[in-house]
C-alpha cells in the first residue's frame, strides 16, 4: 500500500504493518487481550481439554497422599496427615509446571495448521499472539488450582497462616506457570507437530520436578542432586508456598542454600528471568517463523 507519492504511509512498512510509537503498549495490550479471548473461547467450546487436565493432577493428589503418607519421614515424622500438609505444595507447582506440554502443544497446532499466517495478514502486533495464549493458559491454570485446592482439602490439607498468605502462595505458583509457558512456547515454535511439543514438553519437566523437594525433603538426596534441587527455581516455589501455606512440619530442617533461606524472594526473582528470557526468545523465534 503506498501513497500518491510512491511513499508507504505511516505504521506500514515493507508491506507490513507496524504499530506507530506511541501508543505501542497499549495497543499490544489490546491484541494480546483479543487473542486470549480467542484461545478461552476455544477451551470452552472444547471442554474435555479442561477436563482430562483436571483429572491427572486429581489423581497426583489422591496416590500421593494415601500410597506414600506415612512412609515418608518429615521433619521427623511419619505421620500421614503432615505429609499431605507438606506434599501438597509439590502437586500445585507440578500442576502449574506440567501444563507448559499442553501450551507448546496448542502453539505447535496453531503453526502447523497455518494460524500463524492468518495472524500475519492482520494489523495486530507481532508478540500479542503468544502473550495472548500464554494468558489464556494462565486462566486455565488457575481454574485448574481452584479444584485442586478443594480436592486437597477433602483429603485433609489444610492452610494455618491466613487468607492474605496462601493467596500469596496461589500468586506464586500462577507466576511459576506464567514463566514456564514461555518455554512451553519457545518449544511449540522450534517443532514441527504438536506430538513432538508434547514429548518435548514433558521431557525436561520430570527431572526439573523428580529432582526437587516437591515429594521428598532434598536432604535425603546425594550431595550433587541434593545442591541441584536446592537450587531448582521449581523447589523454590514449593519451599515458599510451604511457608506461606504454615505446611512446613515442626522440626522441618531448612537447607542452607540461599534459595530455601528466601523462598518467596527467590520464587519472584526466579520467575521474573526465566520470563525475560524465554519471552524474548519465543518472540523472536515467532517473528523469524513468520517472515
Amino acid at each position: 500500500m503506498t501513497t500518491l507519492h510512491g511513499e508507504e504511509p505511516t505504521g506500514v512498512v515493507g508491506g507490513l504493518y507496524t504499530p506507530p510509537e506511541r501508543g505501542r503498549i497499549a495497543r499490544s495490550v489490546r491484541d494480546s487481550l483479543i487473542v486470549a479471548r480467542r484461545n478461552l473461547i476455544r477451551m470452552v467450546r472444547i471442554p474435555e481439554v479442561v477436563i482430562f487436565g483436571l483429572i491427572q493432577p486429581i489423581m497426583f493428589v489422591v496416590l500421593f497422599s494415601y500410597v506414600f503418607g506415612g512412609s515418608i519421614d518429615v521433619g521427623g515424622q511419619t505421620d500421614p496427615a503432615a505429609y499431605r500438609e507438606f506434599l501438597m505444595a509439590g502437586i500445585f507447582a507440578q500442576t502449574v509446571t506440567f501444563a507448559t506440554a499442553g501450551a507448546g502443544a496448542g502453539i505447535a497446532e496453531d503453526m502447523h495448521k497455518g494460524l500463524i499466517d492468518r495472524f500475519r495478514s492482520l494489523p495486530m502486533t507481532r508478540g500479542a499472539v503468544l502473550t495472548g495464549r500464554t494468558l489464556a493458559d494462565l486462566v486455565q491454570t488457575a481454574l485448574t488450582l481452584v479444584v485442586l485446592a478443594v480436592v486437597a482439602a477433602i483429603v485433609g490439607w489444610r492452610v494455618h497462616d491466613g487468607a492474605l498468605r496462601a493467596l500469596a502462595a496461589f500468586g506464586l505458583l500462577l507466576l511459576l506457570g506464567y514463566a514456564f509457558s514461555w518455554i512451553g512456547a519457545l518449544i511449540g515454535l522450534s517443532v514441527r507437530t504438536p506430538e513432538a511439543a508434547t514429548s518435548g514438553g514433558l521431557l525436561w519437566l520430570f527431572p526439573l520436578t523428580f529432582i526437587s523437594n516437591a515429594f521428598v525433603p532434598s536432604e535425603n538426596m546425594p550431595a550433587a542432586l541434593r545442591h541441584i534441587a536446592e537450587w531448582n527455581p521449581f523447589s523454590t516455589t514449593v519451599q515458599a508456598c510451604r511457608e506461606l501455606f504454615g505446611n512446613l512440619p515442626a522440626g522441618y530442617p531448612v537447607p542452607d542454600a540461599w534459595p530455601m533461606r528466601h523462598p518467596v524472594l527467590a520464587s519472584v526473582l526466579w520467575s521474573v528471568l526465566i520470563i525475560a528470557f524465554f519471552r524474548t526468545l519465543a518472540v523472536r523465534r515467532y517473528r523469524s517463523a513468520a517472515a
